[in-house]
């Protein structure tokens, strides 16, 4: 289940993902130097709209895909705060495939009902997962963050 993951956040502090038990959540993938980055714009206005009804985005830079999140983890998060005024969490730089994946993209990609087990092709991949922890649909990265409003105010009743 998605709240058995402990993860580090940017400062390298585990933060337990059953905190956000009850939570609609959505799960991205990003990267700060990449054609998608300006998605950061959308996924804070769907913050700023749900985030107090429930809704939490959960942030983990990769540098797997042509190194376009490059820099350390707090200066990912420094940078993301200064341009986009993020206020949703981040946590430490991952790889989501290969060999050295986090077990936490392992388990959304396997259990995805969208493209199960496929591997993530670039930034800004999204699983919307509802407040009981159920994968409820993959977006992939051309799929703006605004197209995903729909299914996140149904998700939030």
């Amino acid at each position: 289940m998605i709240y058995d993951y402990i993860m580090k956040d940017y400062k390298g502090q585990e933060v337990p993902l059953s905190n956000f038990r009850g939570k609609v959540l959505l799960i991205v993938n990003t990267a700060t130097k990449c054609g998608f980055t300006p998605q950061y714009d959308e996924l804070m206005e769907l913050y700023k709209k749900y985030n107090d009804k429930g809704f939490e985005i959960l942030d983990f830079p990769c540098n797997q895909f042509l190194k376009q999140a490059p820099g350390t983890s707090e200066e990912i998060h420094d940078a993301c705060v200064l341009t986009w005024r993020i206020k949703f969490p981040q946590f430490e730089k991952i790889n989501v495939n290969g060999k050295n994946e986090h077990p936490l993209f392992r388990y959304l990609k396997d259990n995805s009902p969208v493209n199960p087990g496929k591997k993530i092709a670039w930034n800004f991949t999204k699983f919307l997962v509802d407040r009981y922890g159920n994968i409820i649909n993959r977006y992939e990265p051309p799929f703006k963050p605004s197209a995903i409003e729909a299914d996140i105010a149904k998700l939030l009743g």
